[in-house]
């Protein structure tokens, strides 16, 4: 989106030519950024491969850690995601309204901006998972490929829901902030009360799909803090009252994991997401806030600003295909018969920055043409009309089934093929390149002519 008219550019010397608005918190740009950095050396150390007599084993390493489960109040970073996406979806928000904007406006452009680039990796899976079905791969050993390399589409189910529901929270937040934070906190409270209340039930069914309502109550309420975030909210406090706060949030979650009812490991926590992530996320806010100052001084560094424009230009990208491409290195690796270490051995964790180097190395080079879909523009054809809210509505439910699905029974081979044709229909719904009546009735054509 271009900067509003009003906004001032000022230019980092040490970082080239680009024109950054004085409005843009870098800082932010560099929390995903960071957050992103995150995500791929988790999904990396997560993936332990083992080969001897039996076959290939695919492990979890991390999960023998003693110090793992803890680990993640402070590792698991898709909360504090929540909030900076919360931060710039309202700031986006704004911008839109400013221009004569509306909540379909914004939608639209949040589903191609979101969906296109998940149509090629959808292509992509479809196509090497049959290619590989009729290879004969071993059923069972495509079945684990299939699922790890689908792990990371929680997020866009999550995210397109959270984006759906900006235009009203944005007036919810203006009209009454507290009591809309409240309102969601309670909605998450009573959702994973009743949802750990029914675990054990006498009838057998299956509480776990009731915690999906959290999918609006928690993350709902993460990116809610962004638009505190956003307003300047955090501001308010001394740097002292932002650390005891994050560290008021850890105590929380001591009785709440350790004696009460929730994970202590916040990975557990988080598909469905539960009611602890909301405190992760809020620790990590005020911490971040507590640092501001330094953080904004390492954003003025040129190479910082470099690496942030170009991983921070294509993190959608980068996102989809990291899962993907990690495993397809391992599997070059077994094809080379290159030595596999013990997962979670002194040797095997040696050879992960090697490991993980490699990976962005990979990703970087791939994103490299795919990012095009990322950024490519949203605004409409000349002369065409803008979708009806009913399609662009459509369009966006559409868009959050196939990954909804992967989130709930994981990837395979037939979810990727009908999931890439709803993806494609929901770009279709949502792109309104041809006007809405030009299939209608289409215009006569005058004699002669």
């Amino acid at each position: 989106m271009s900067s509003t008219p009003t906004a001032k550019l000022r230019t980092q010397p040490s970082a080239g030519p680009t024109a950054i608005p004085d409005s843009r918190d870098l800082v932010v740009d560099l929390i995903r950024v960071a957050c992103m950095f995150a995500v791929v050396a988790v999904h990396l150390l997560m993936m332990g491969i083992s080969v001897d007599g039996s076959g290939i084993g695919v492990g979890n390493p991390l999960t023998s850690l003693s110090w793992f489960a803890q680990g993640t109040w402070f590792g698991q970073v898709m909360p504090l995601f929540f909030v900076v996406g919360g931060f710039a979806s309202l700031t986006s928000w704004r911008s839109l309204q400013r221009r004569g904007g509306d909540a379909g406006d914004y939608l639209r452009n949040r589903v191609l901006r979101l969906v296109r680039p998940t149509v090629a990796l959808y292509a992509f899976l479809a196509v090497a998972l049959w290619s590989a079905t009729a290879a004969g791969v071993p059923g069972d050993l495509l079945t684990v490929i299939a699922a790890g390399a689908g792990v990371q589409l929680w997020f866009l189910a999550a995210y397109l829901i959270c984006q759906a529901m900006v235009p009203t929270m944005a007036k919810l937040h203006s009209v009454a902030p507290y009591r809309t934070i409240a309102a969601l906190a309670a909605g998450g409270v009573v959702v994973d009360v009743v949802r750990l209340g029914l675990e054990h039930n006498p009838w057998g069914f299956d509480s776990n799909p009731i915690g999906l309502l959290n999918m609006v109550f928690v993350w709902g309420l993460l990116q809610q803090l962004g638009f505190f975030y956003a307003d300047g909210f955090f501001d308010r406090f001394a740097r002292w009252k932002l650390i005891l706060g994050a560290v008021a949030c850890y105590v929380a979650l001591i009785p709440l994991t350790h004696a009460g009812p929730y994970p202590v490991d916040m990975l557990t926590n988080q598909n469905p997401p539960m009611f602890p992530l909301i405190l992760v996320g809020l620790a990590h806010v005020l911490l971040v806030k507590a640092v501001y100052p330094v953080l904004q001084g390492f954003v003025r560094v040129g190479w910082v600003q470099k690496t942030m424009f170009v991983v921070g230009s294509r993190a959608m990208t980068i996102y989809l295909w990291h899962l993907p491409l990690i495993i397809a290195m391992f599997g070059i690796a077994l094809l080379l018969r290159l030595p596999f270490p013990e997962p979670a051995s002194a040797e095997w964790w040696l050879s992960r920055p090697l490991f993980y180097v490699a990976a962005w190395a990979l990703v970087l080079l791939v994103s490299t043409p795919l990012v095009r879909l990322e950024l490519a523009g949203t605004a409409l054809t000349p002369g065409a009309a803008r979708p009806a809210m009913w399609r662009i509505l459509t369009g966006t439910v559409v868009a959050i089934i196939p990954p909804f699905v992967v989130m709930r029974t994981a990837l395979d081979t037939v979810n990727a093929t009908w999931g890439l044709v709803l993806l494609v229909v929901a770009v279709a719904l949502v792109t309104g390149n041809v006007p809405d009546r030009a299939w209608k009735s289409p215009r006569p054509v005058a004699m002669g002519s």
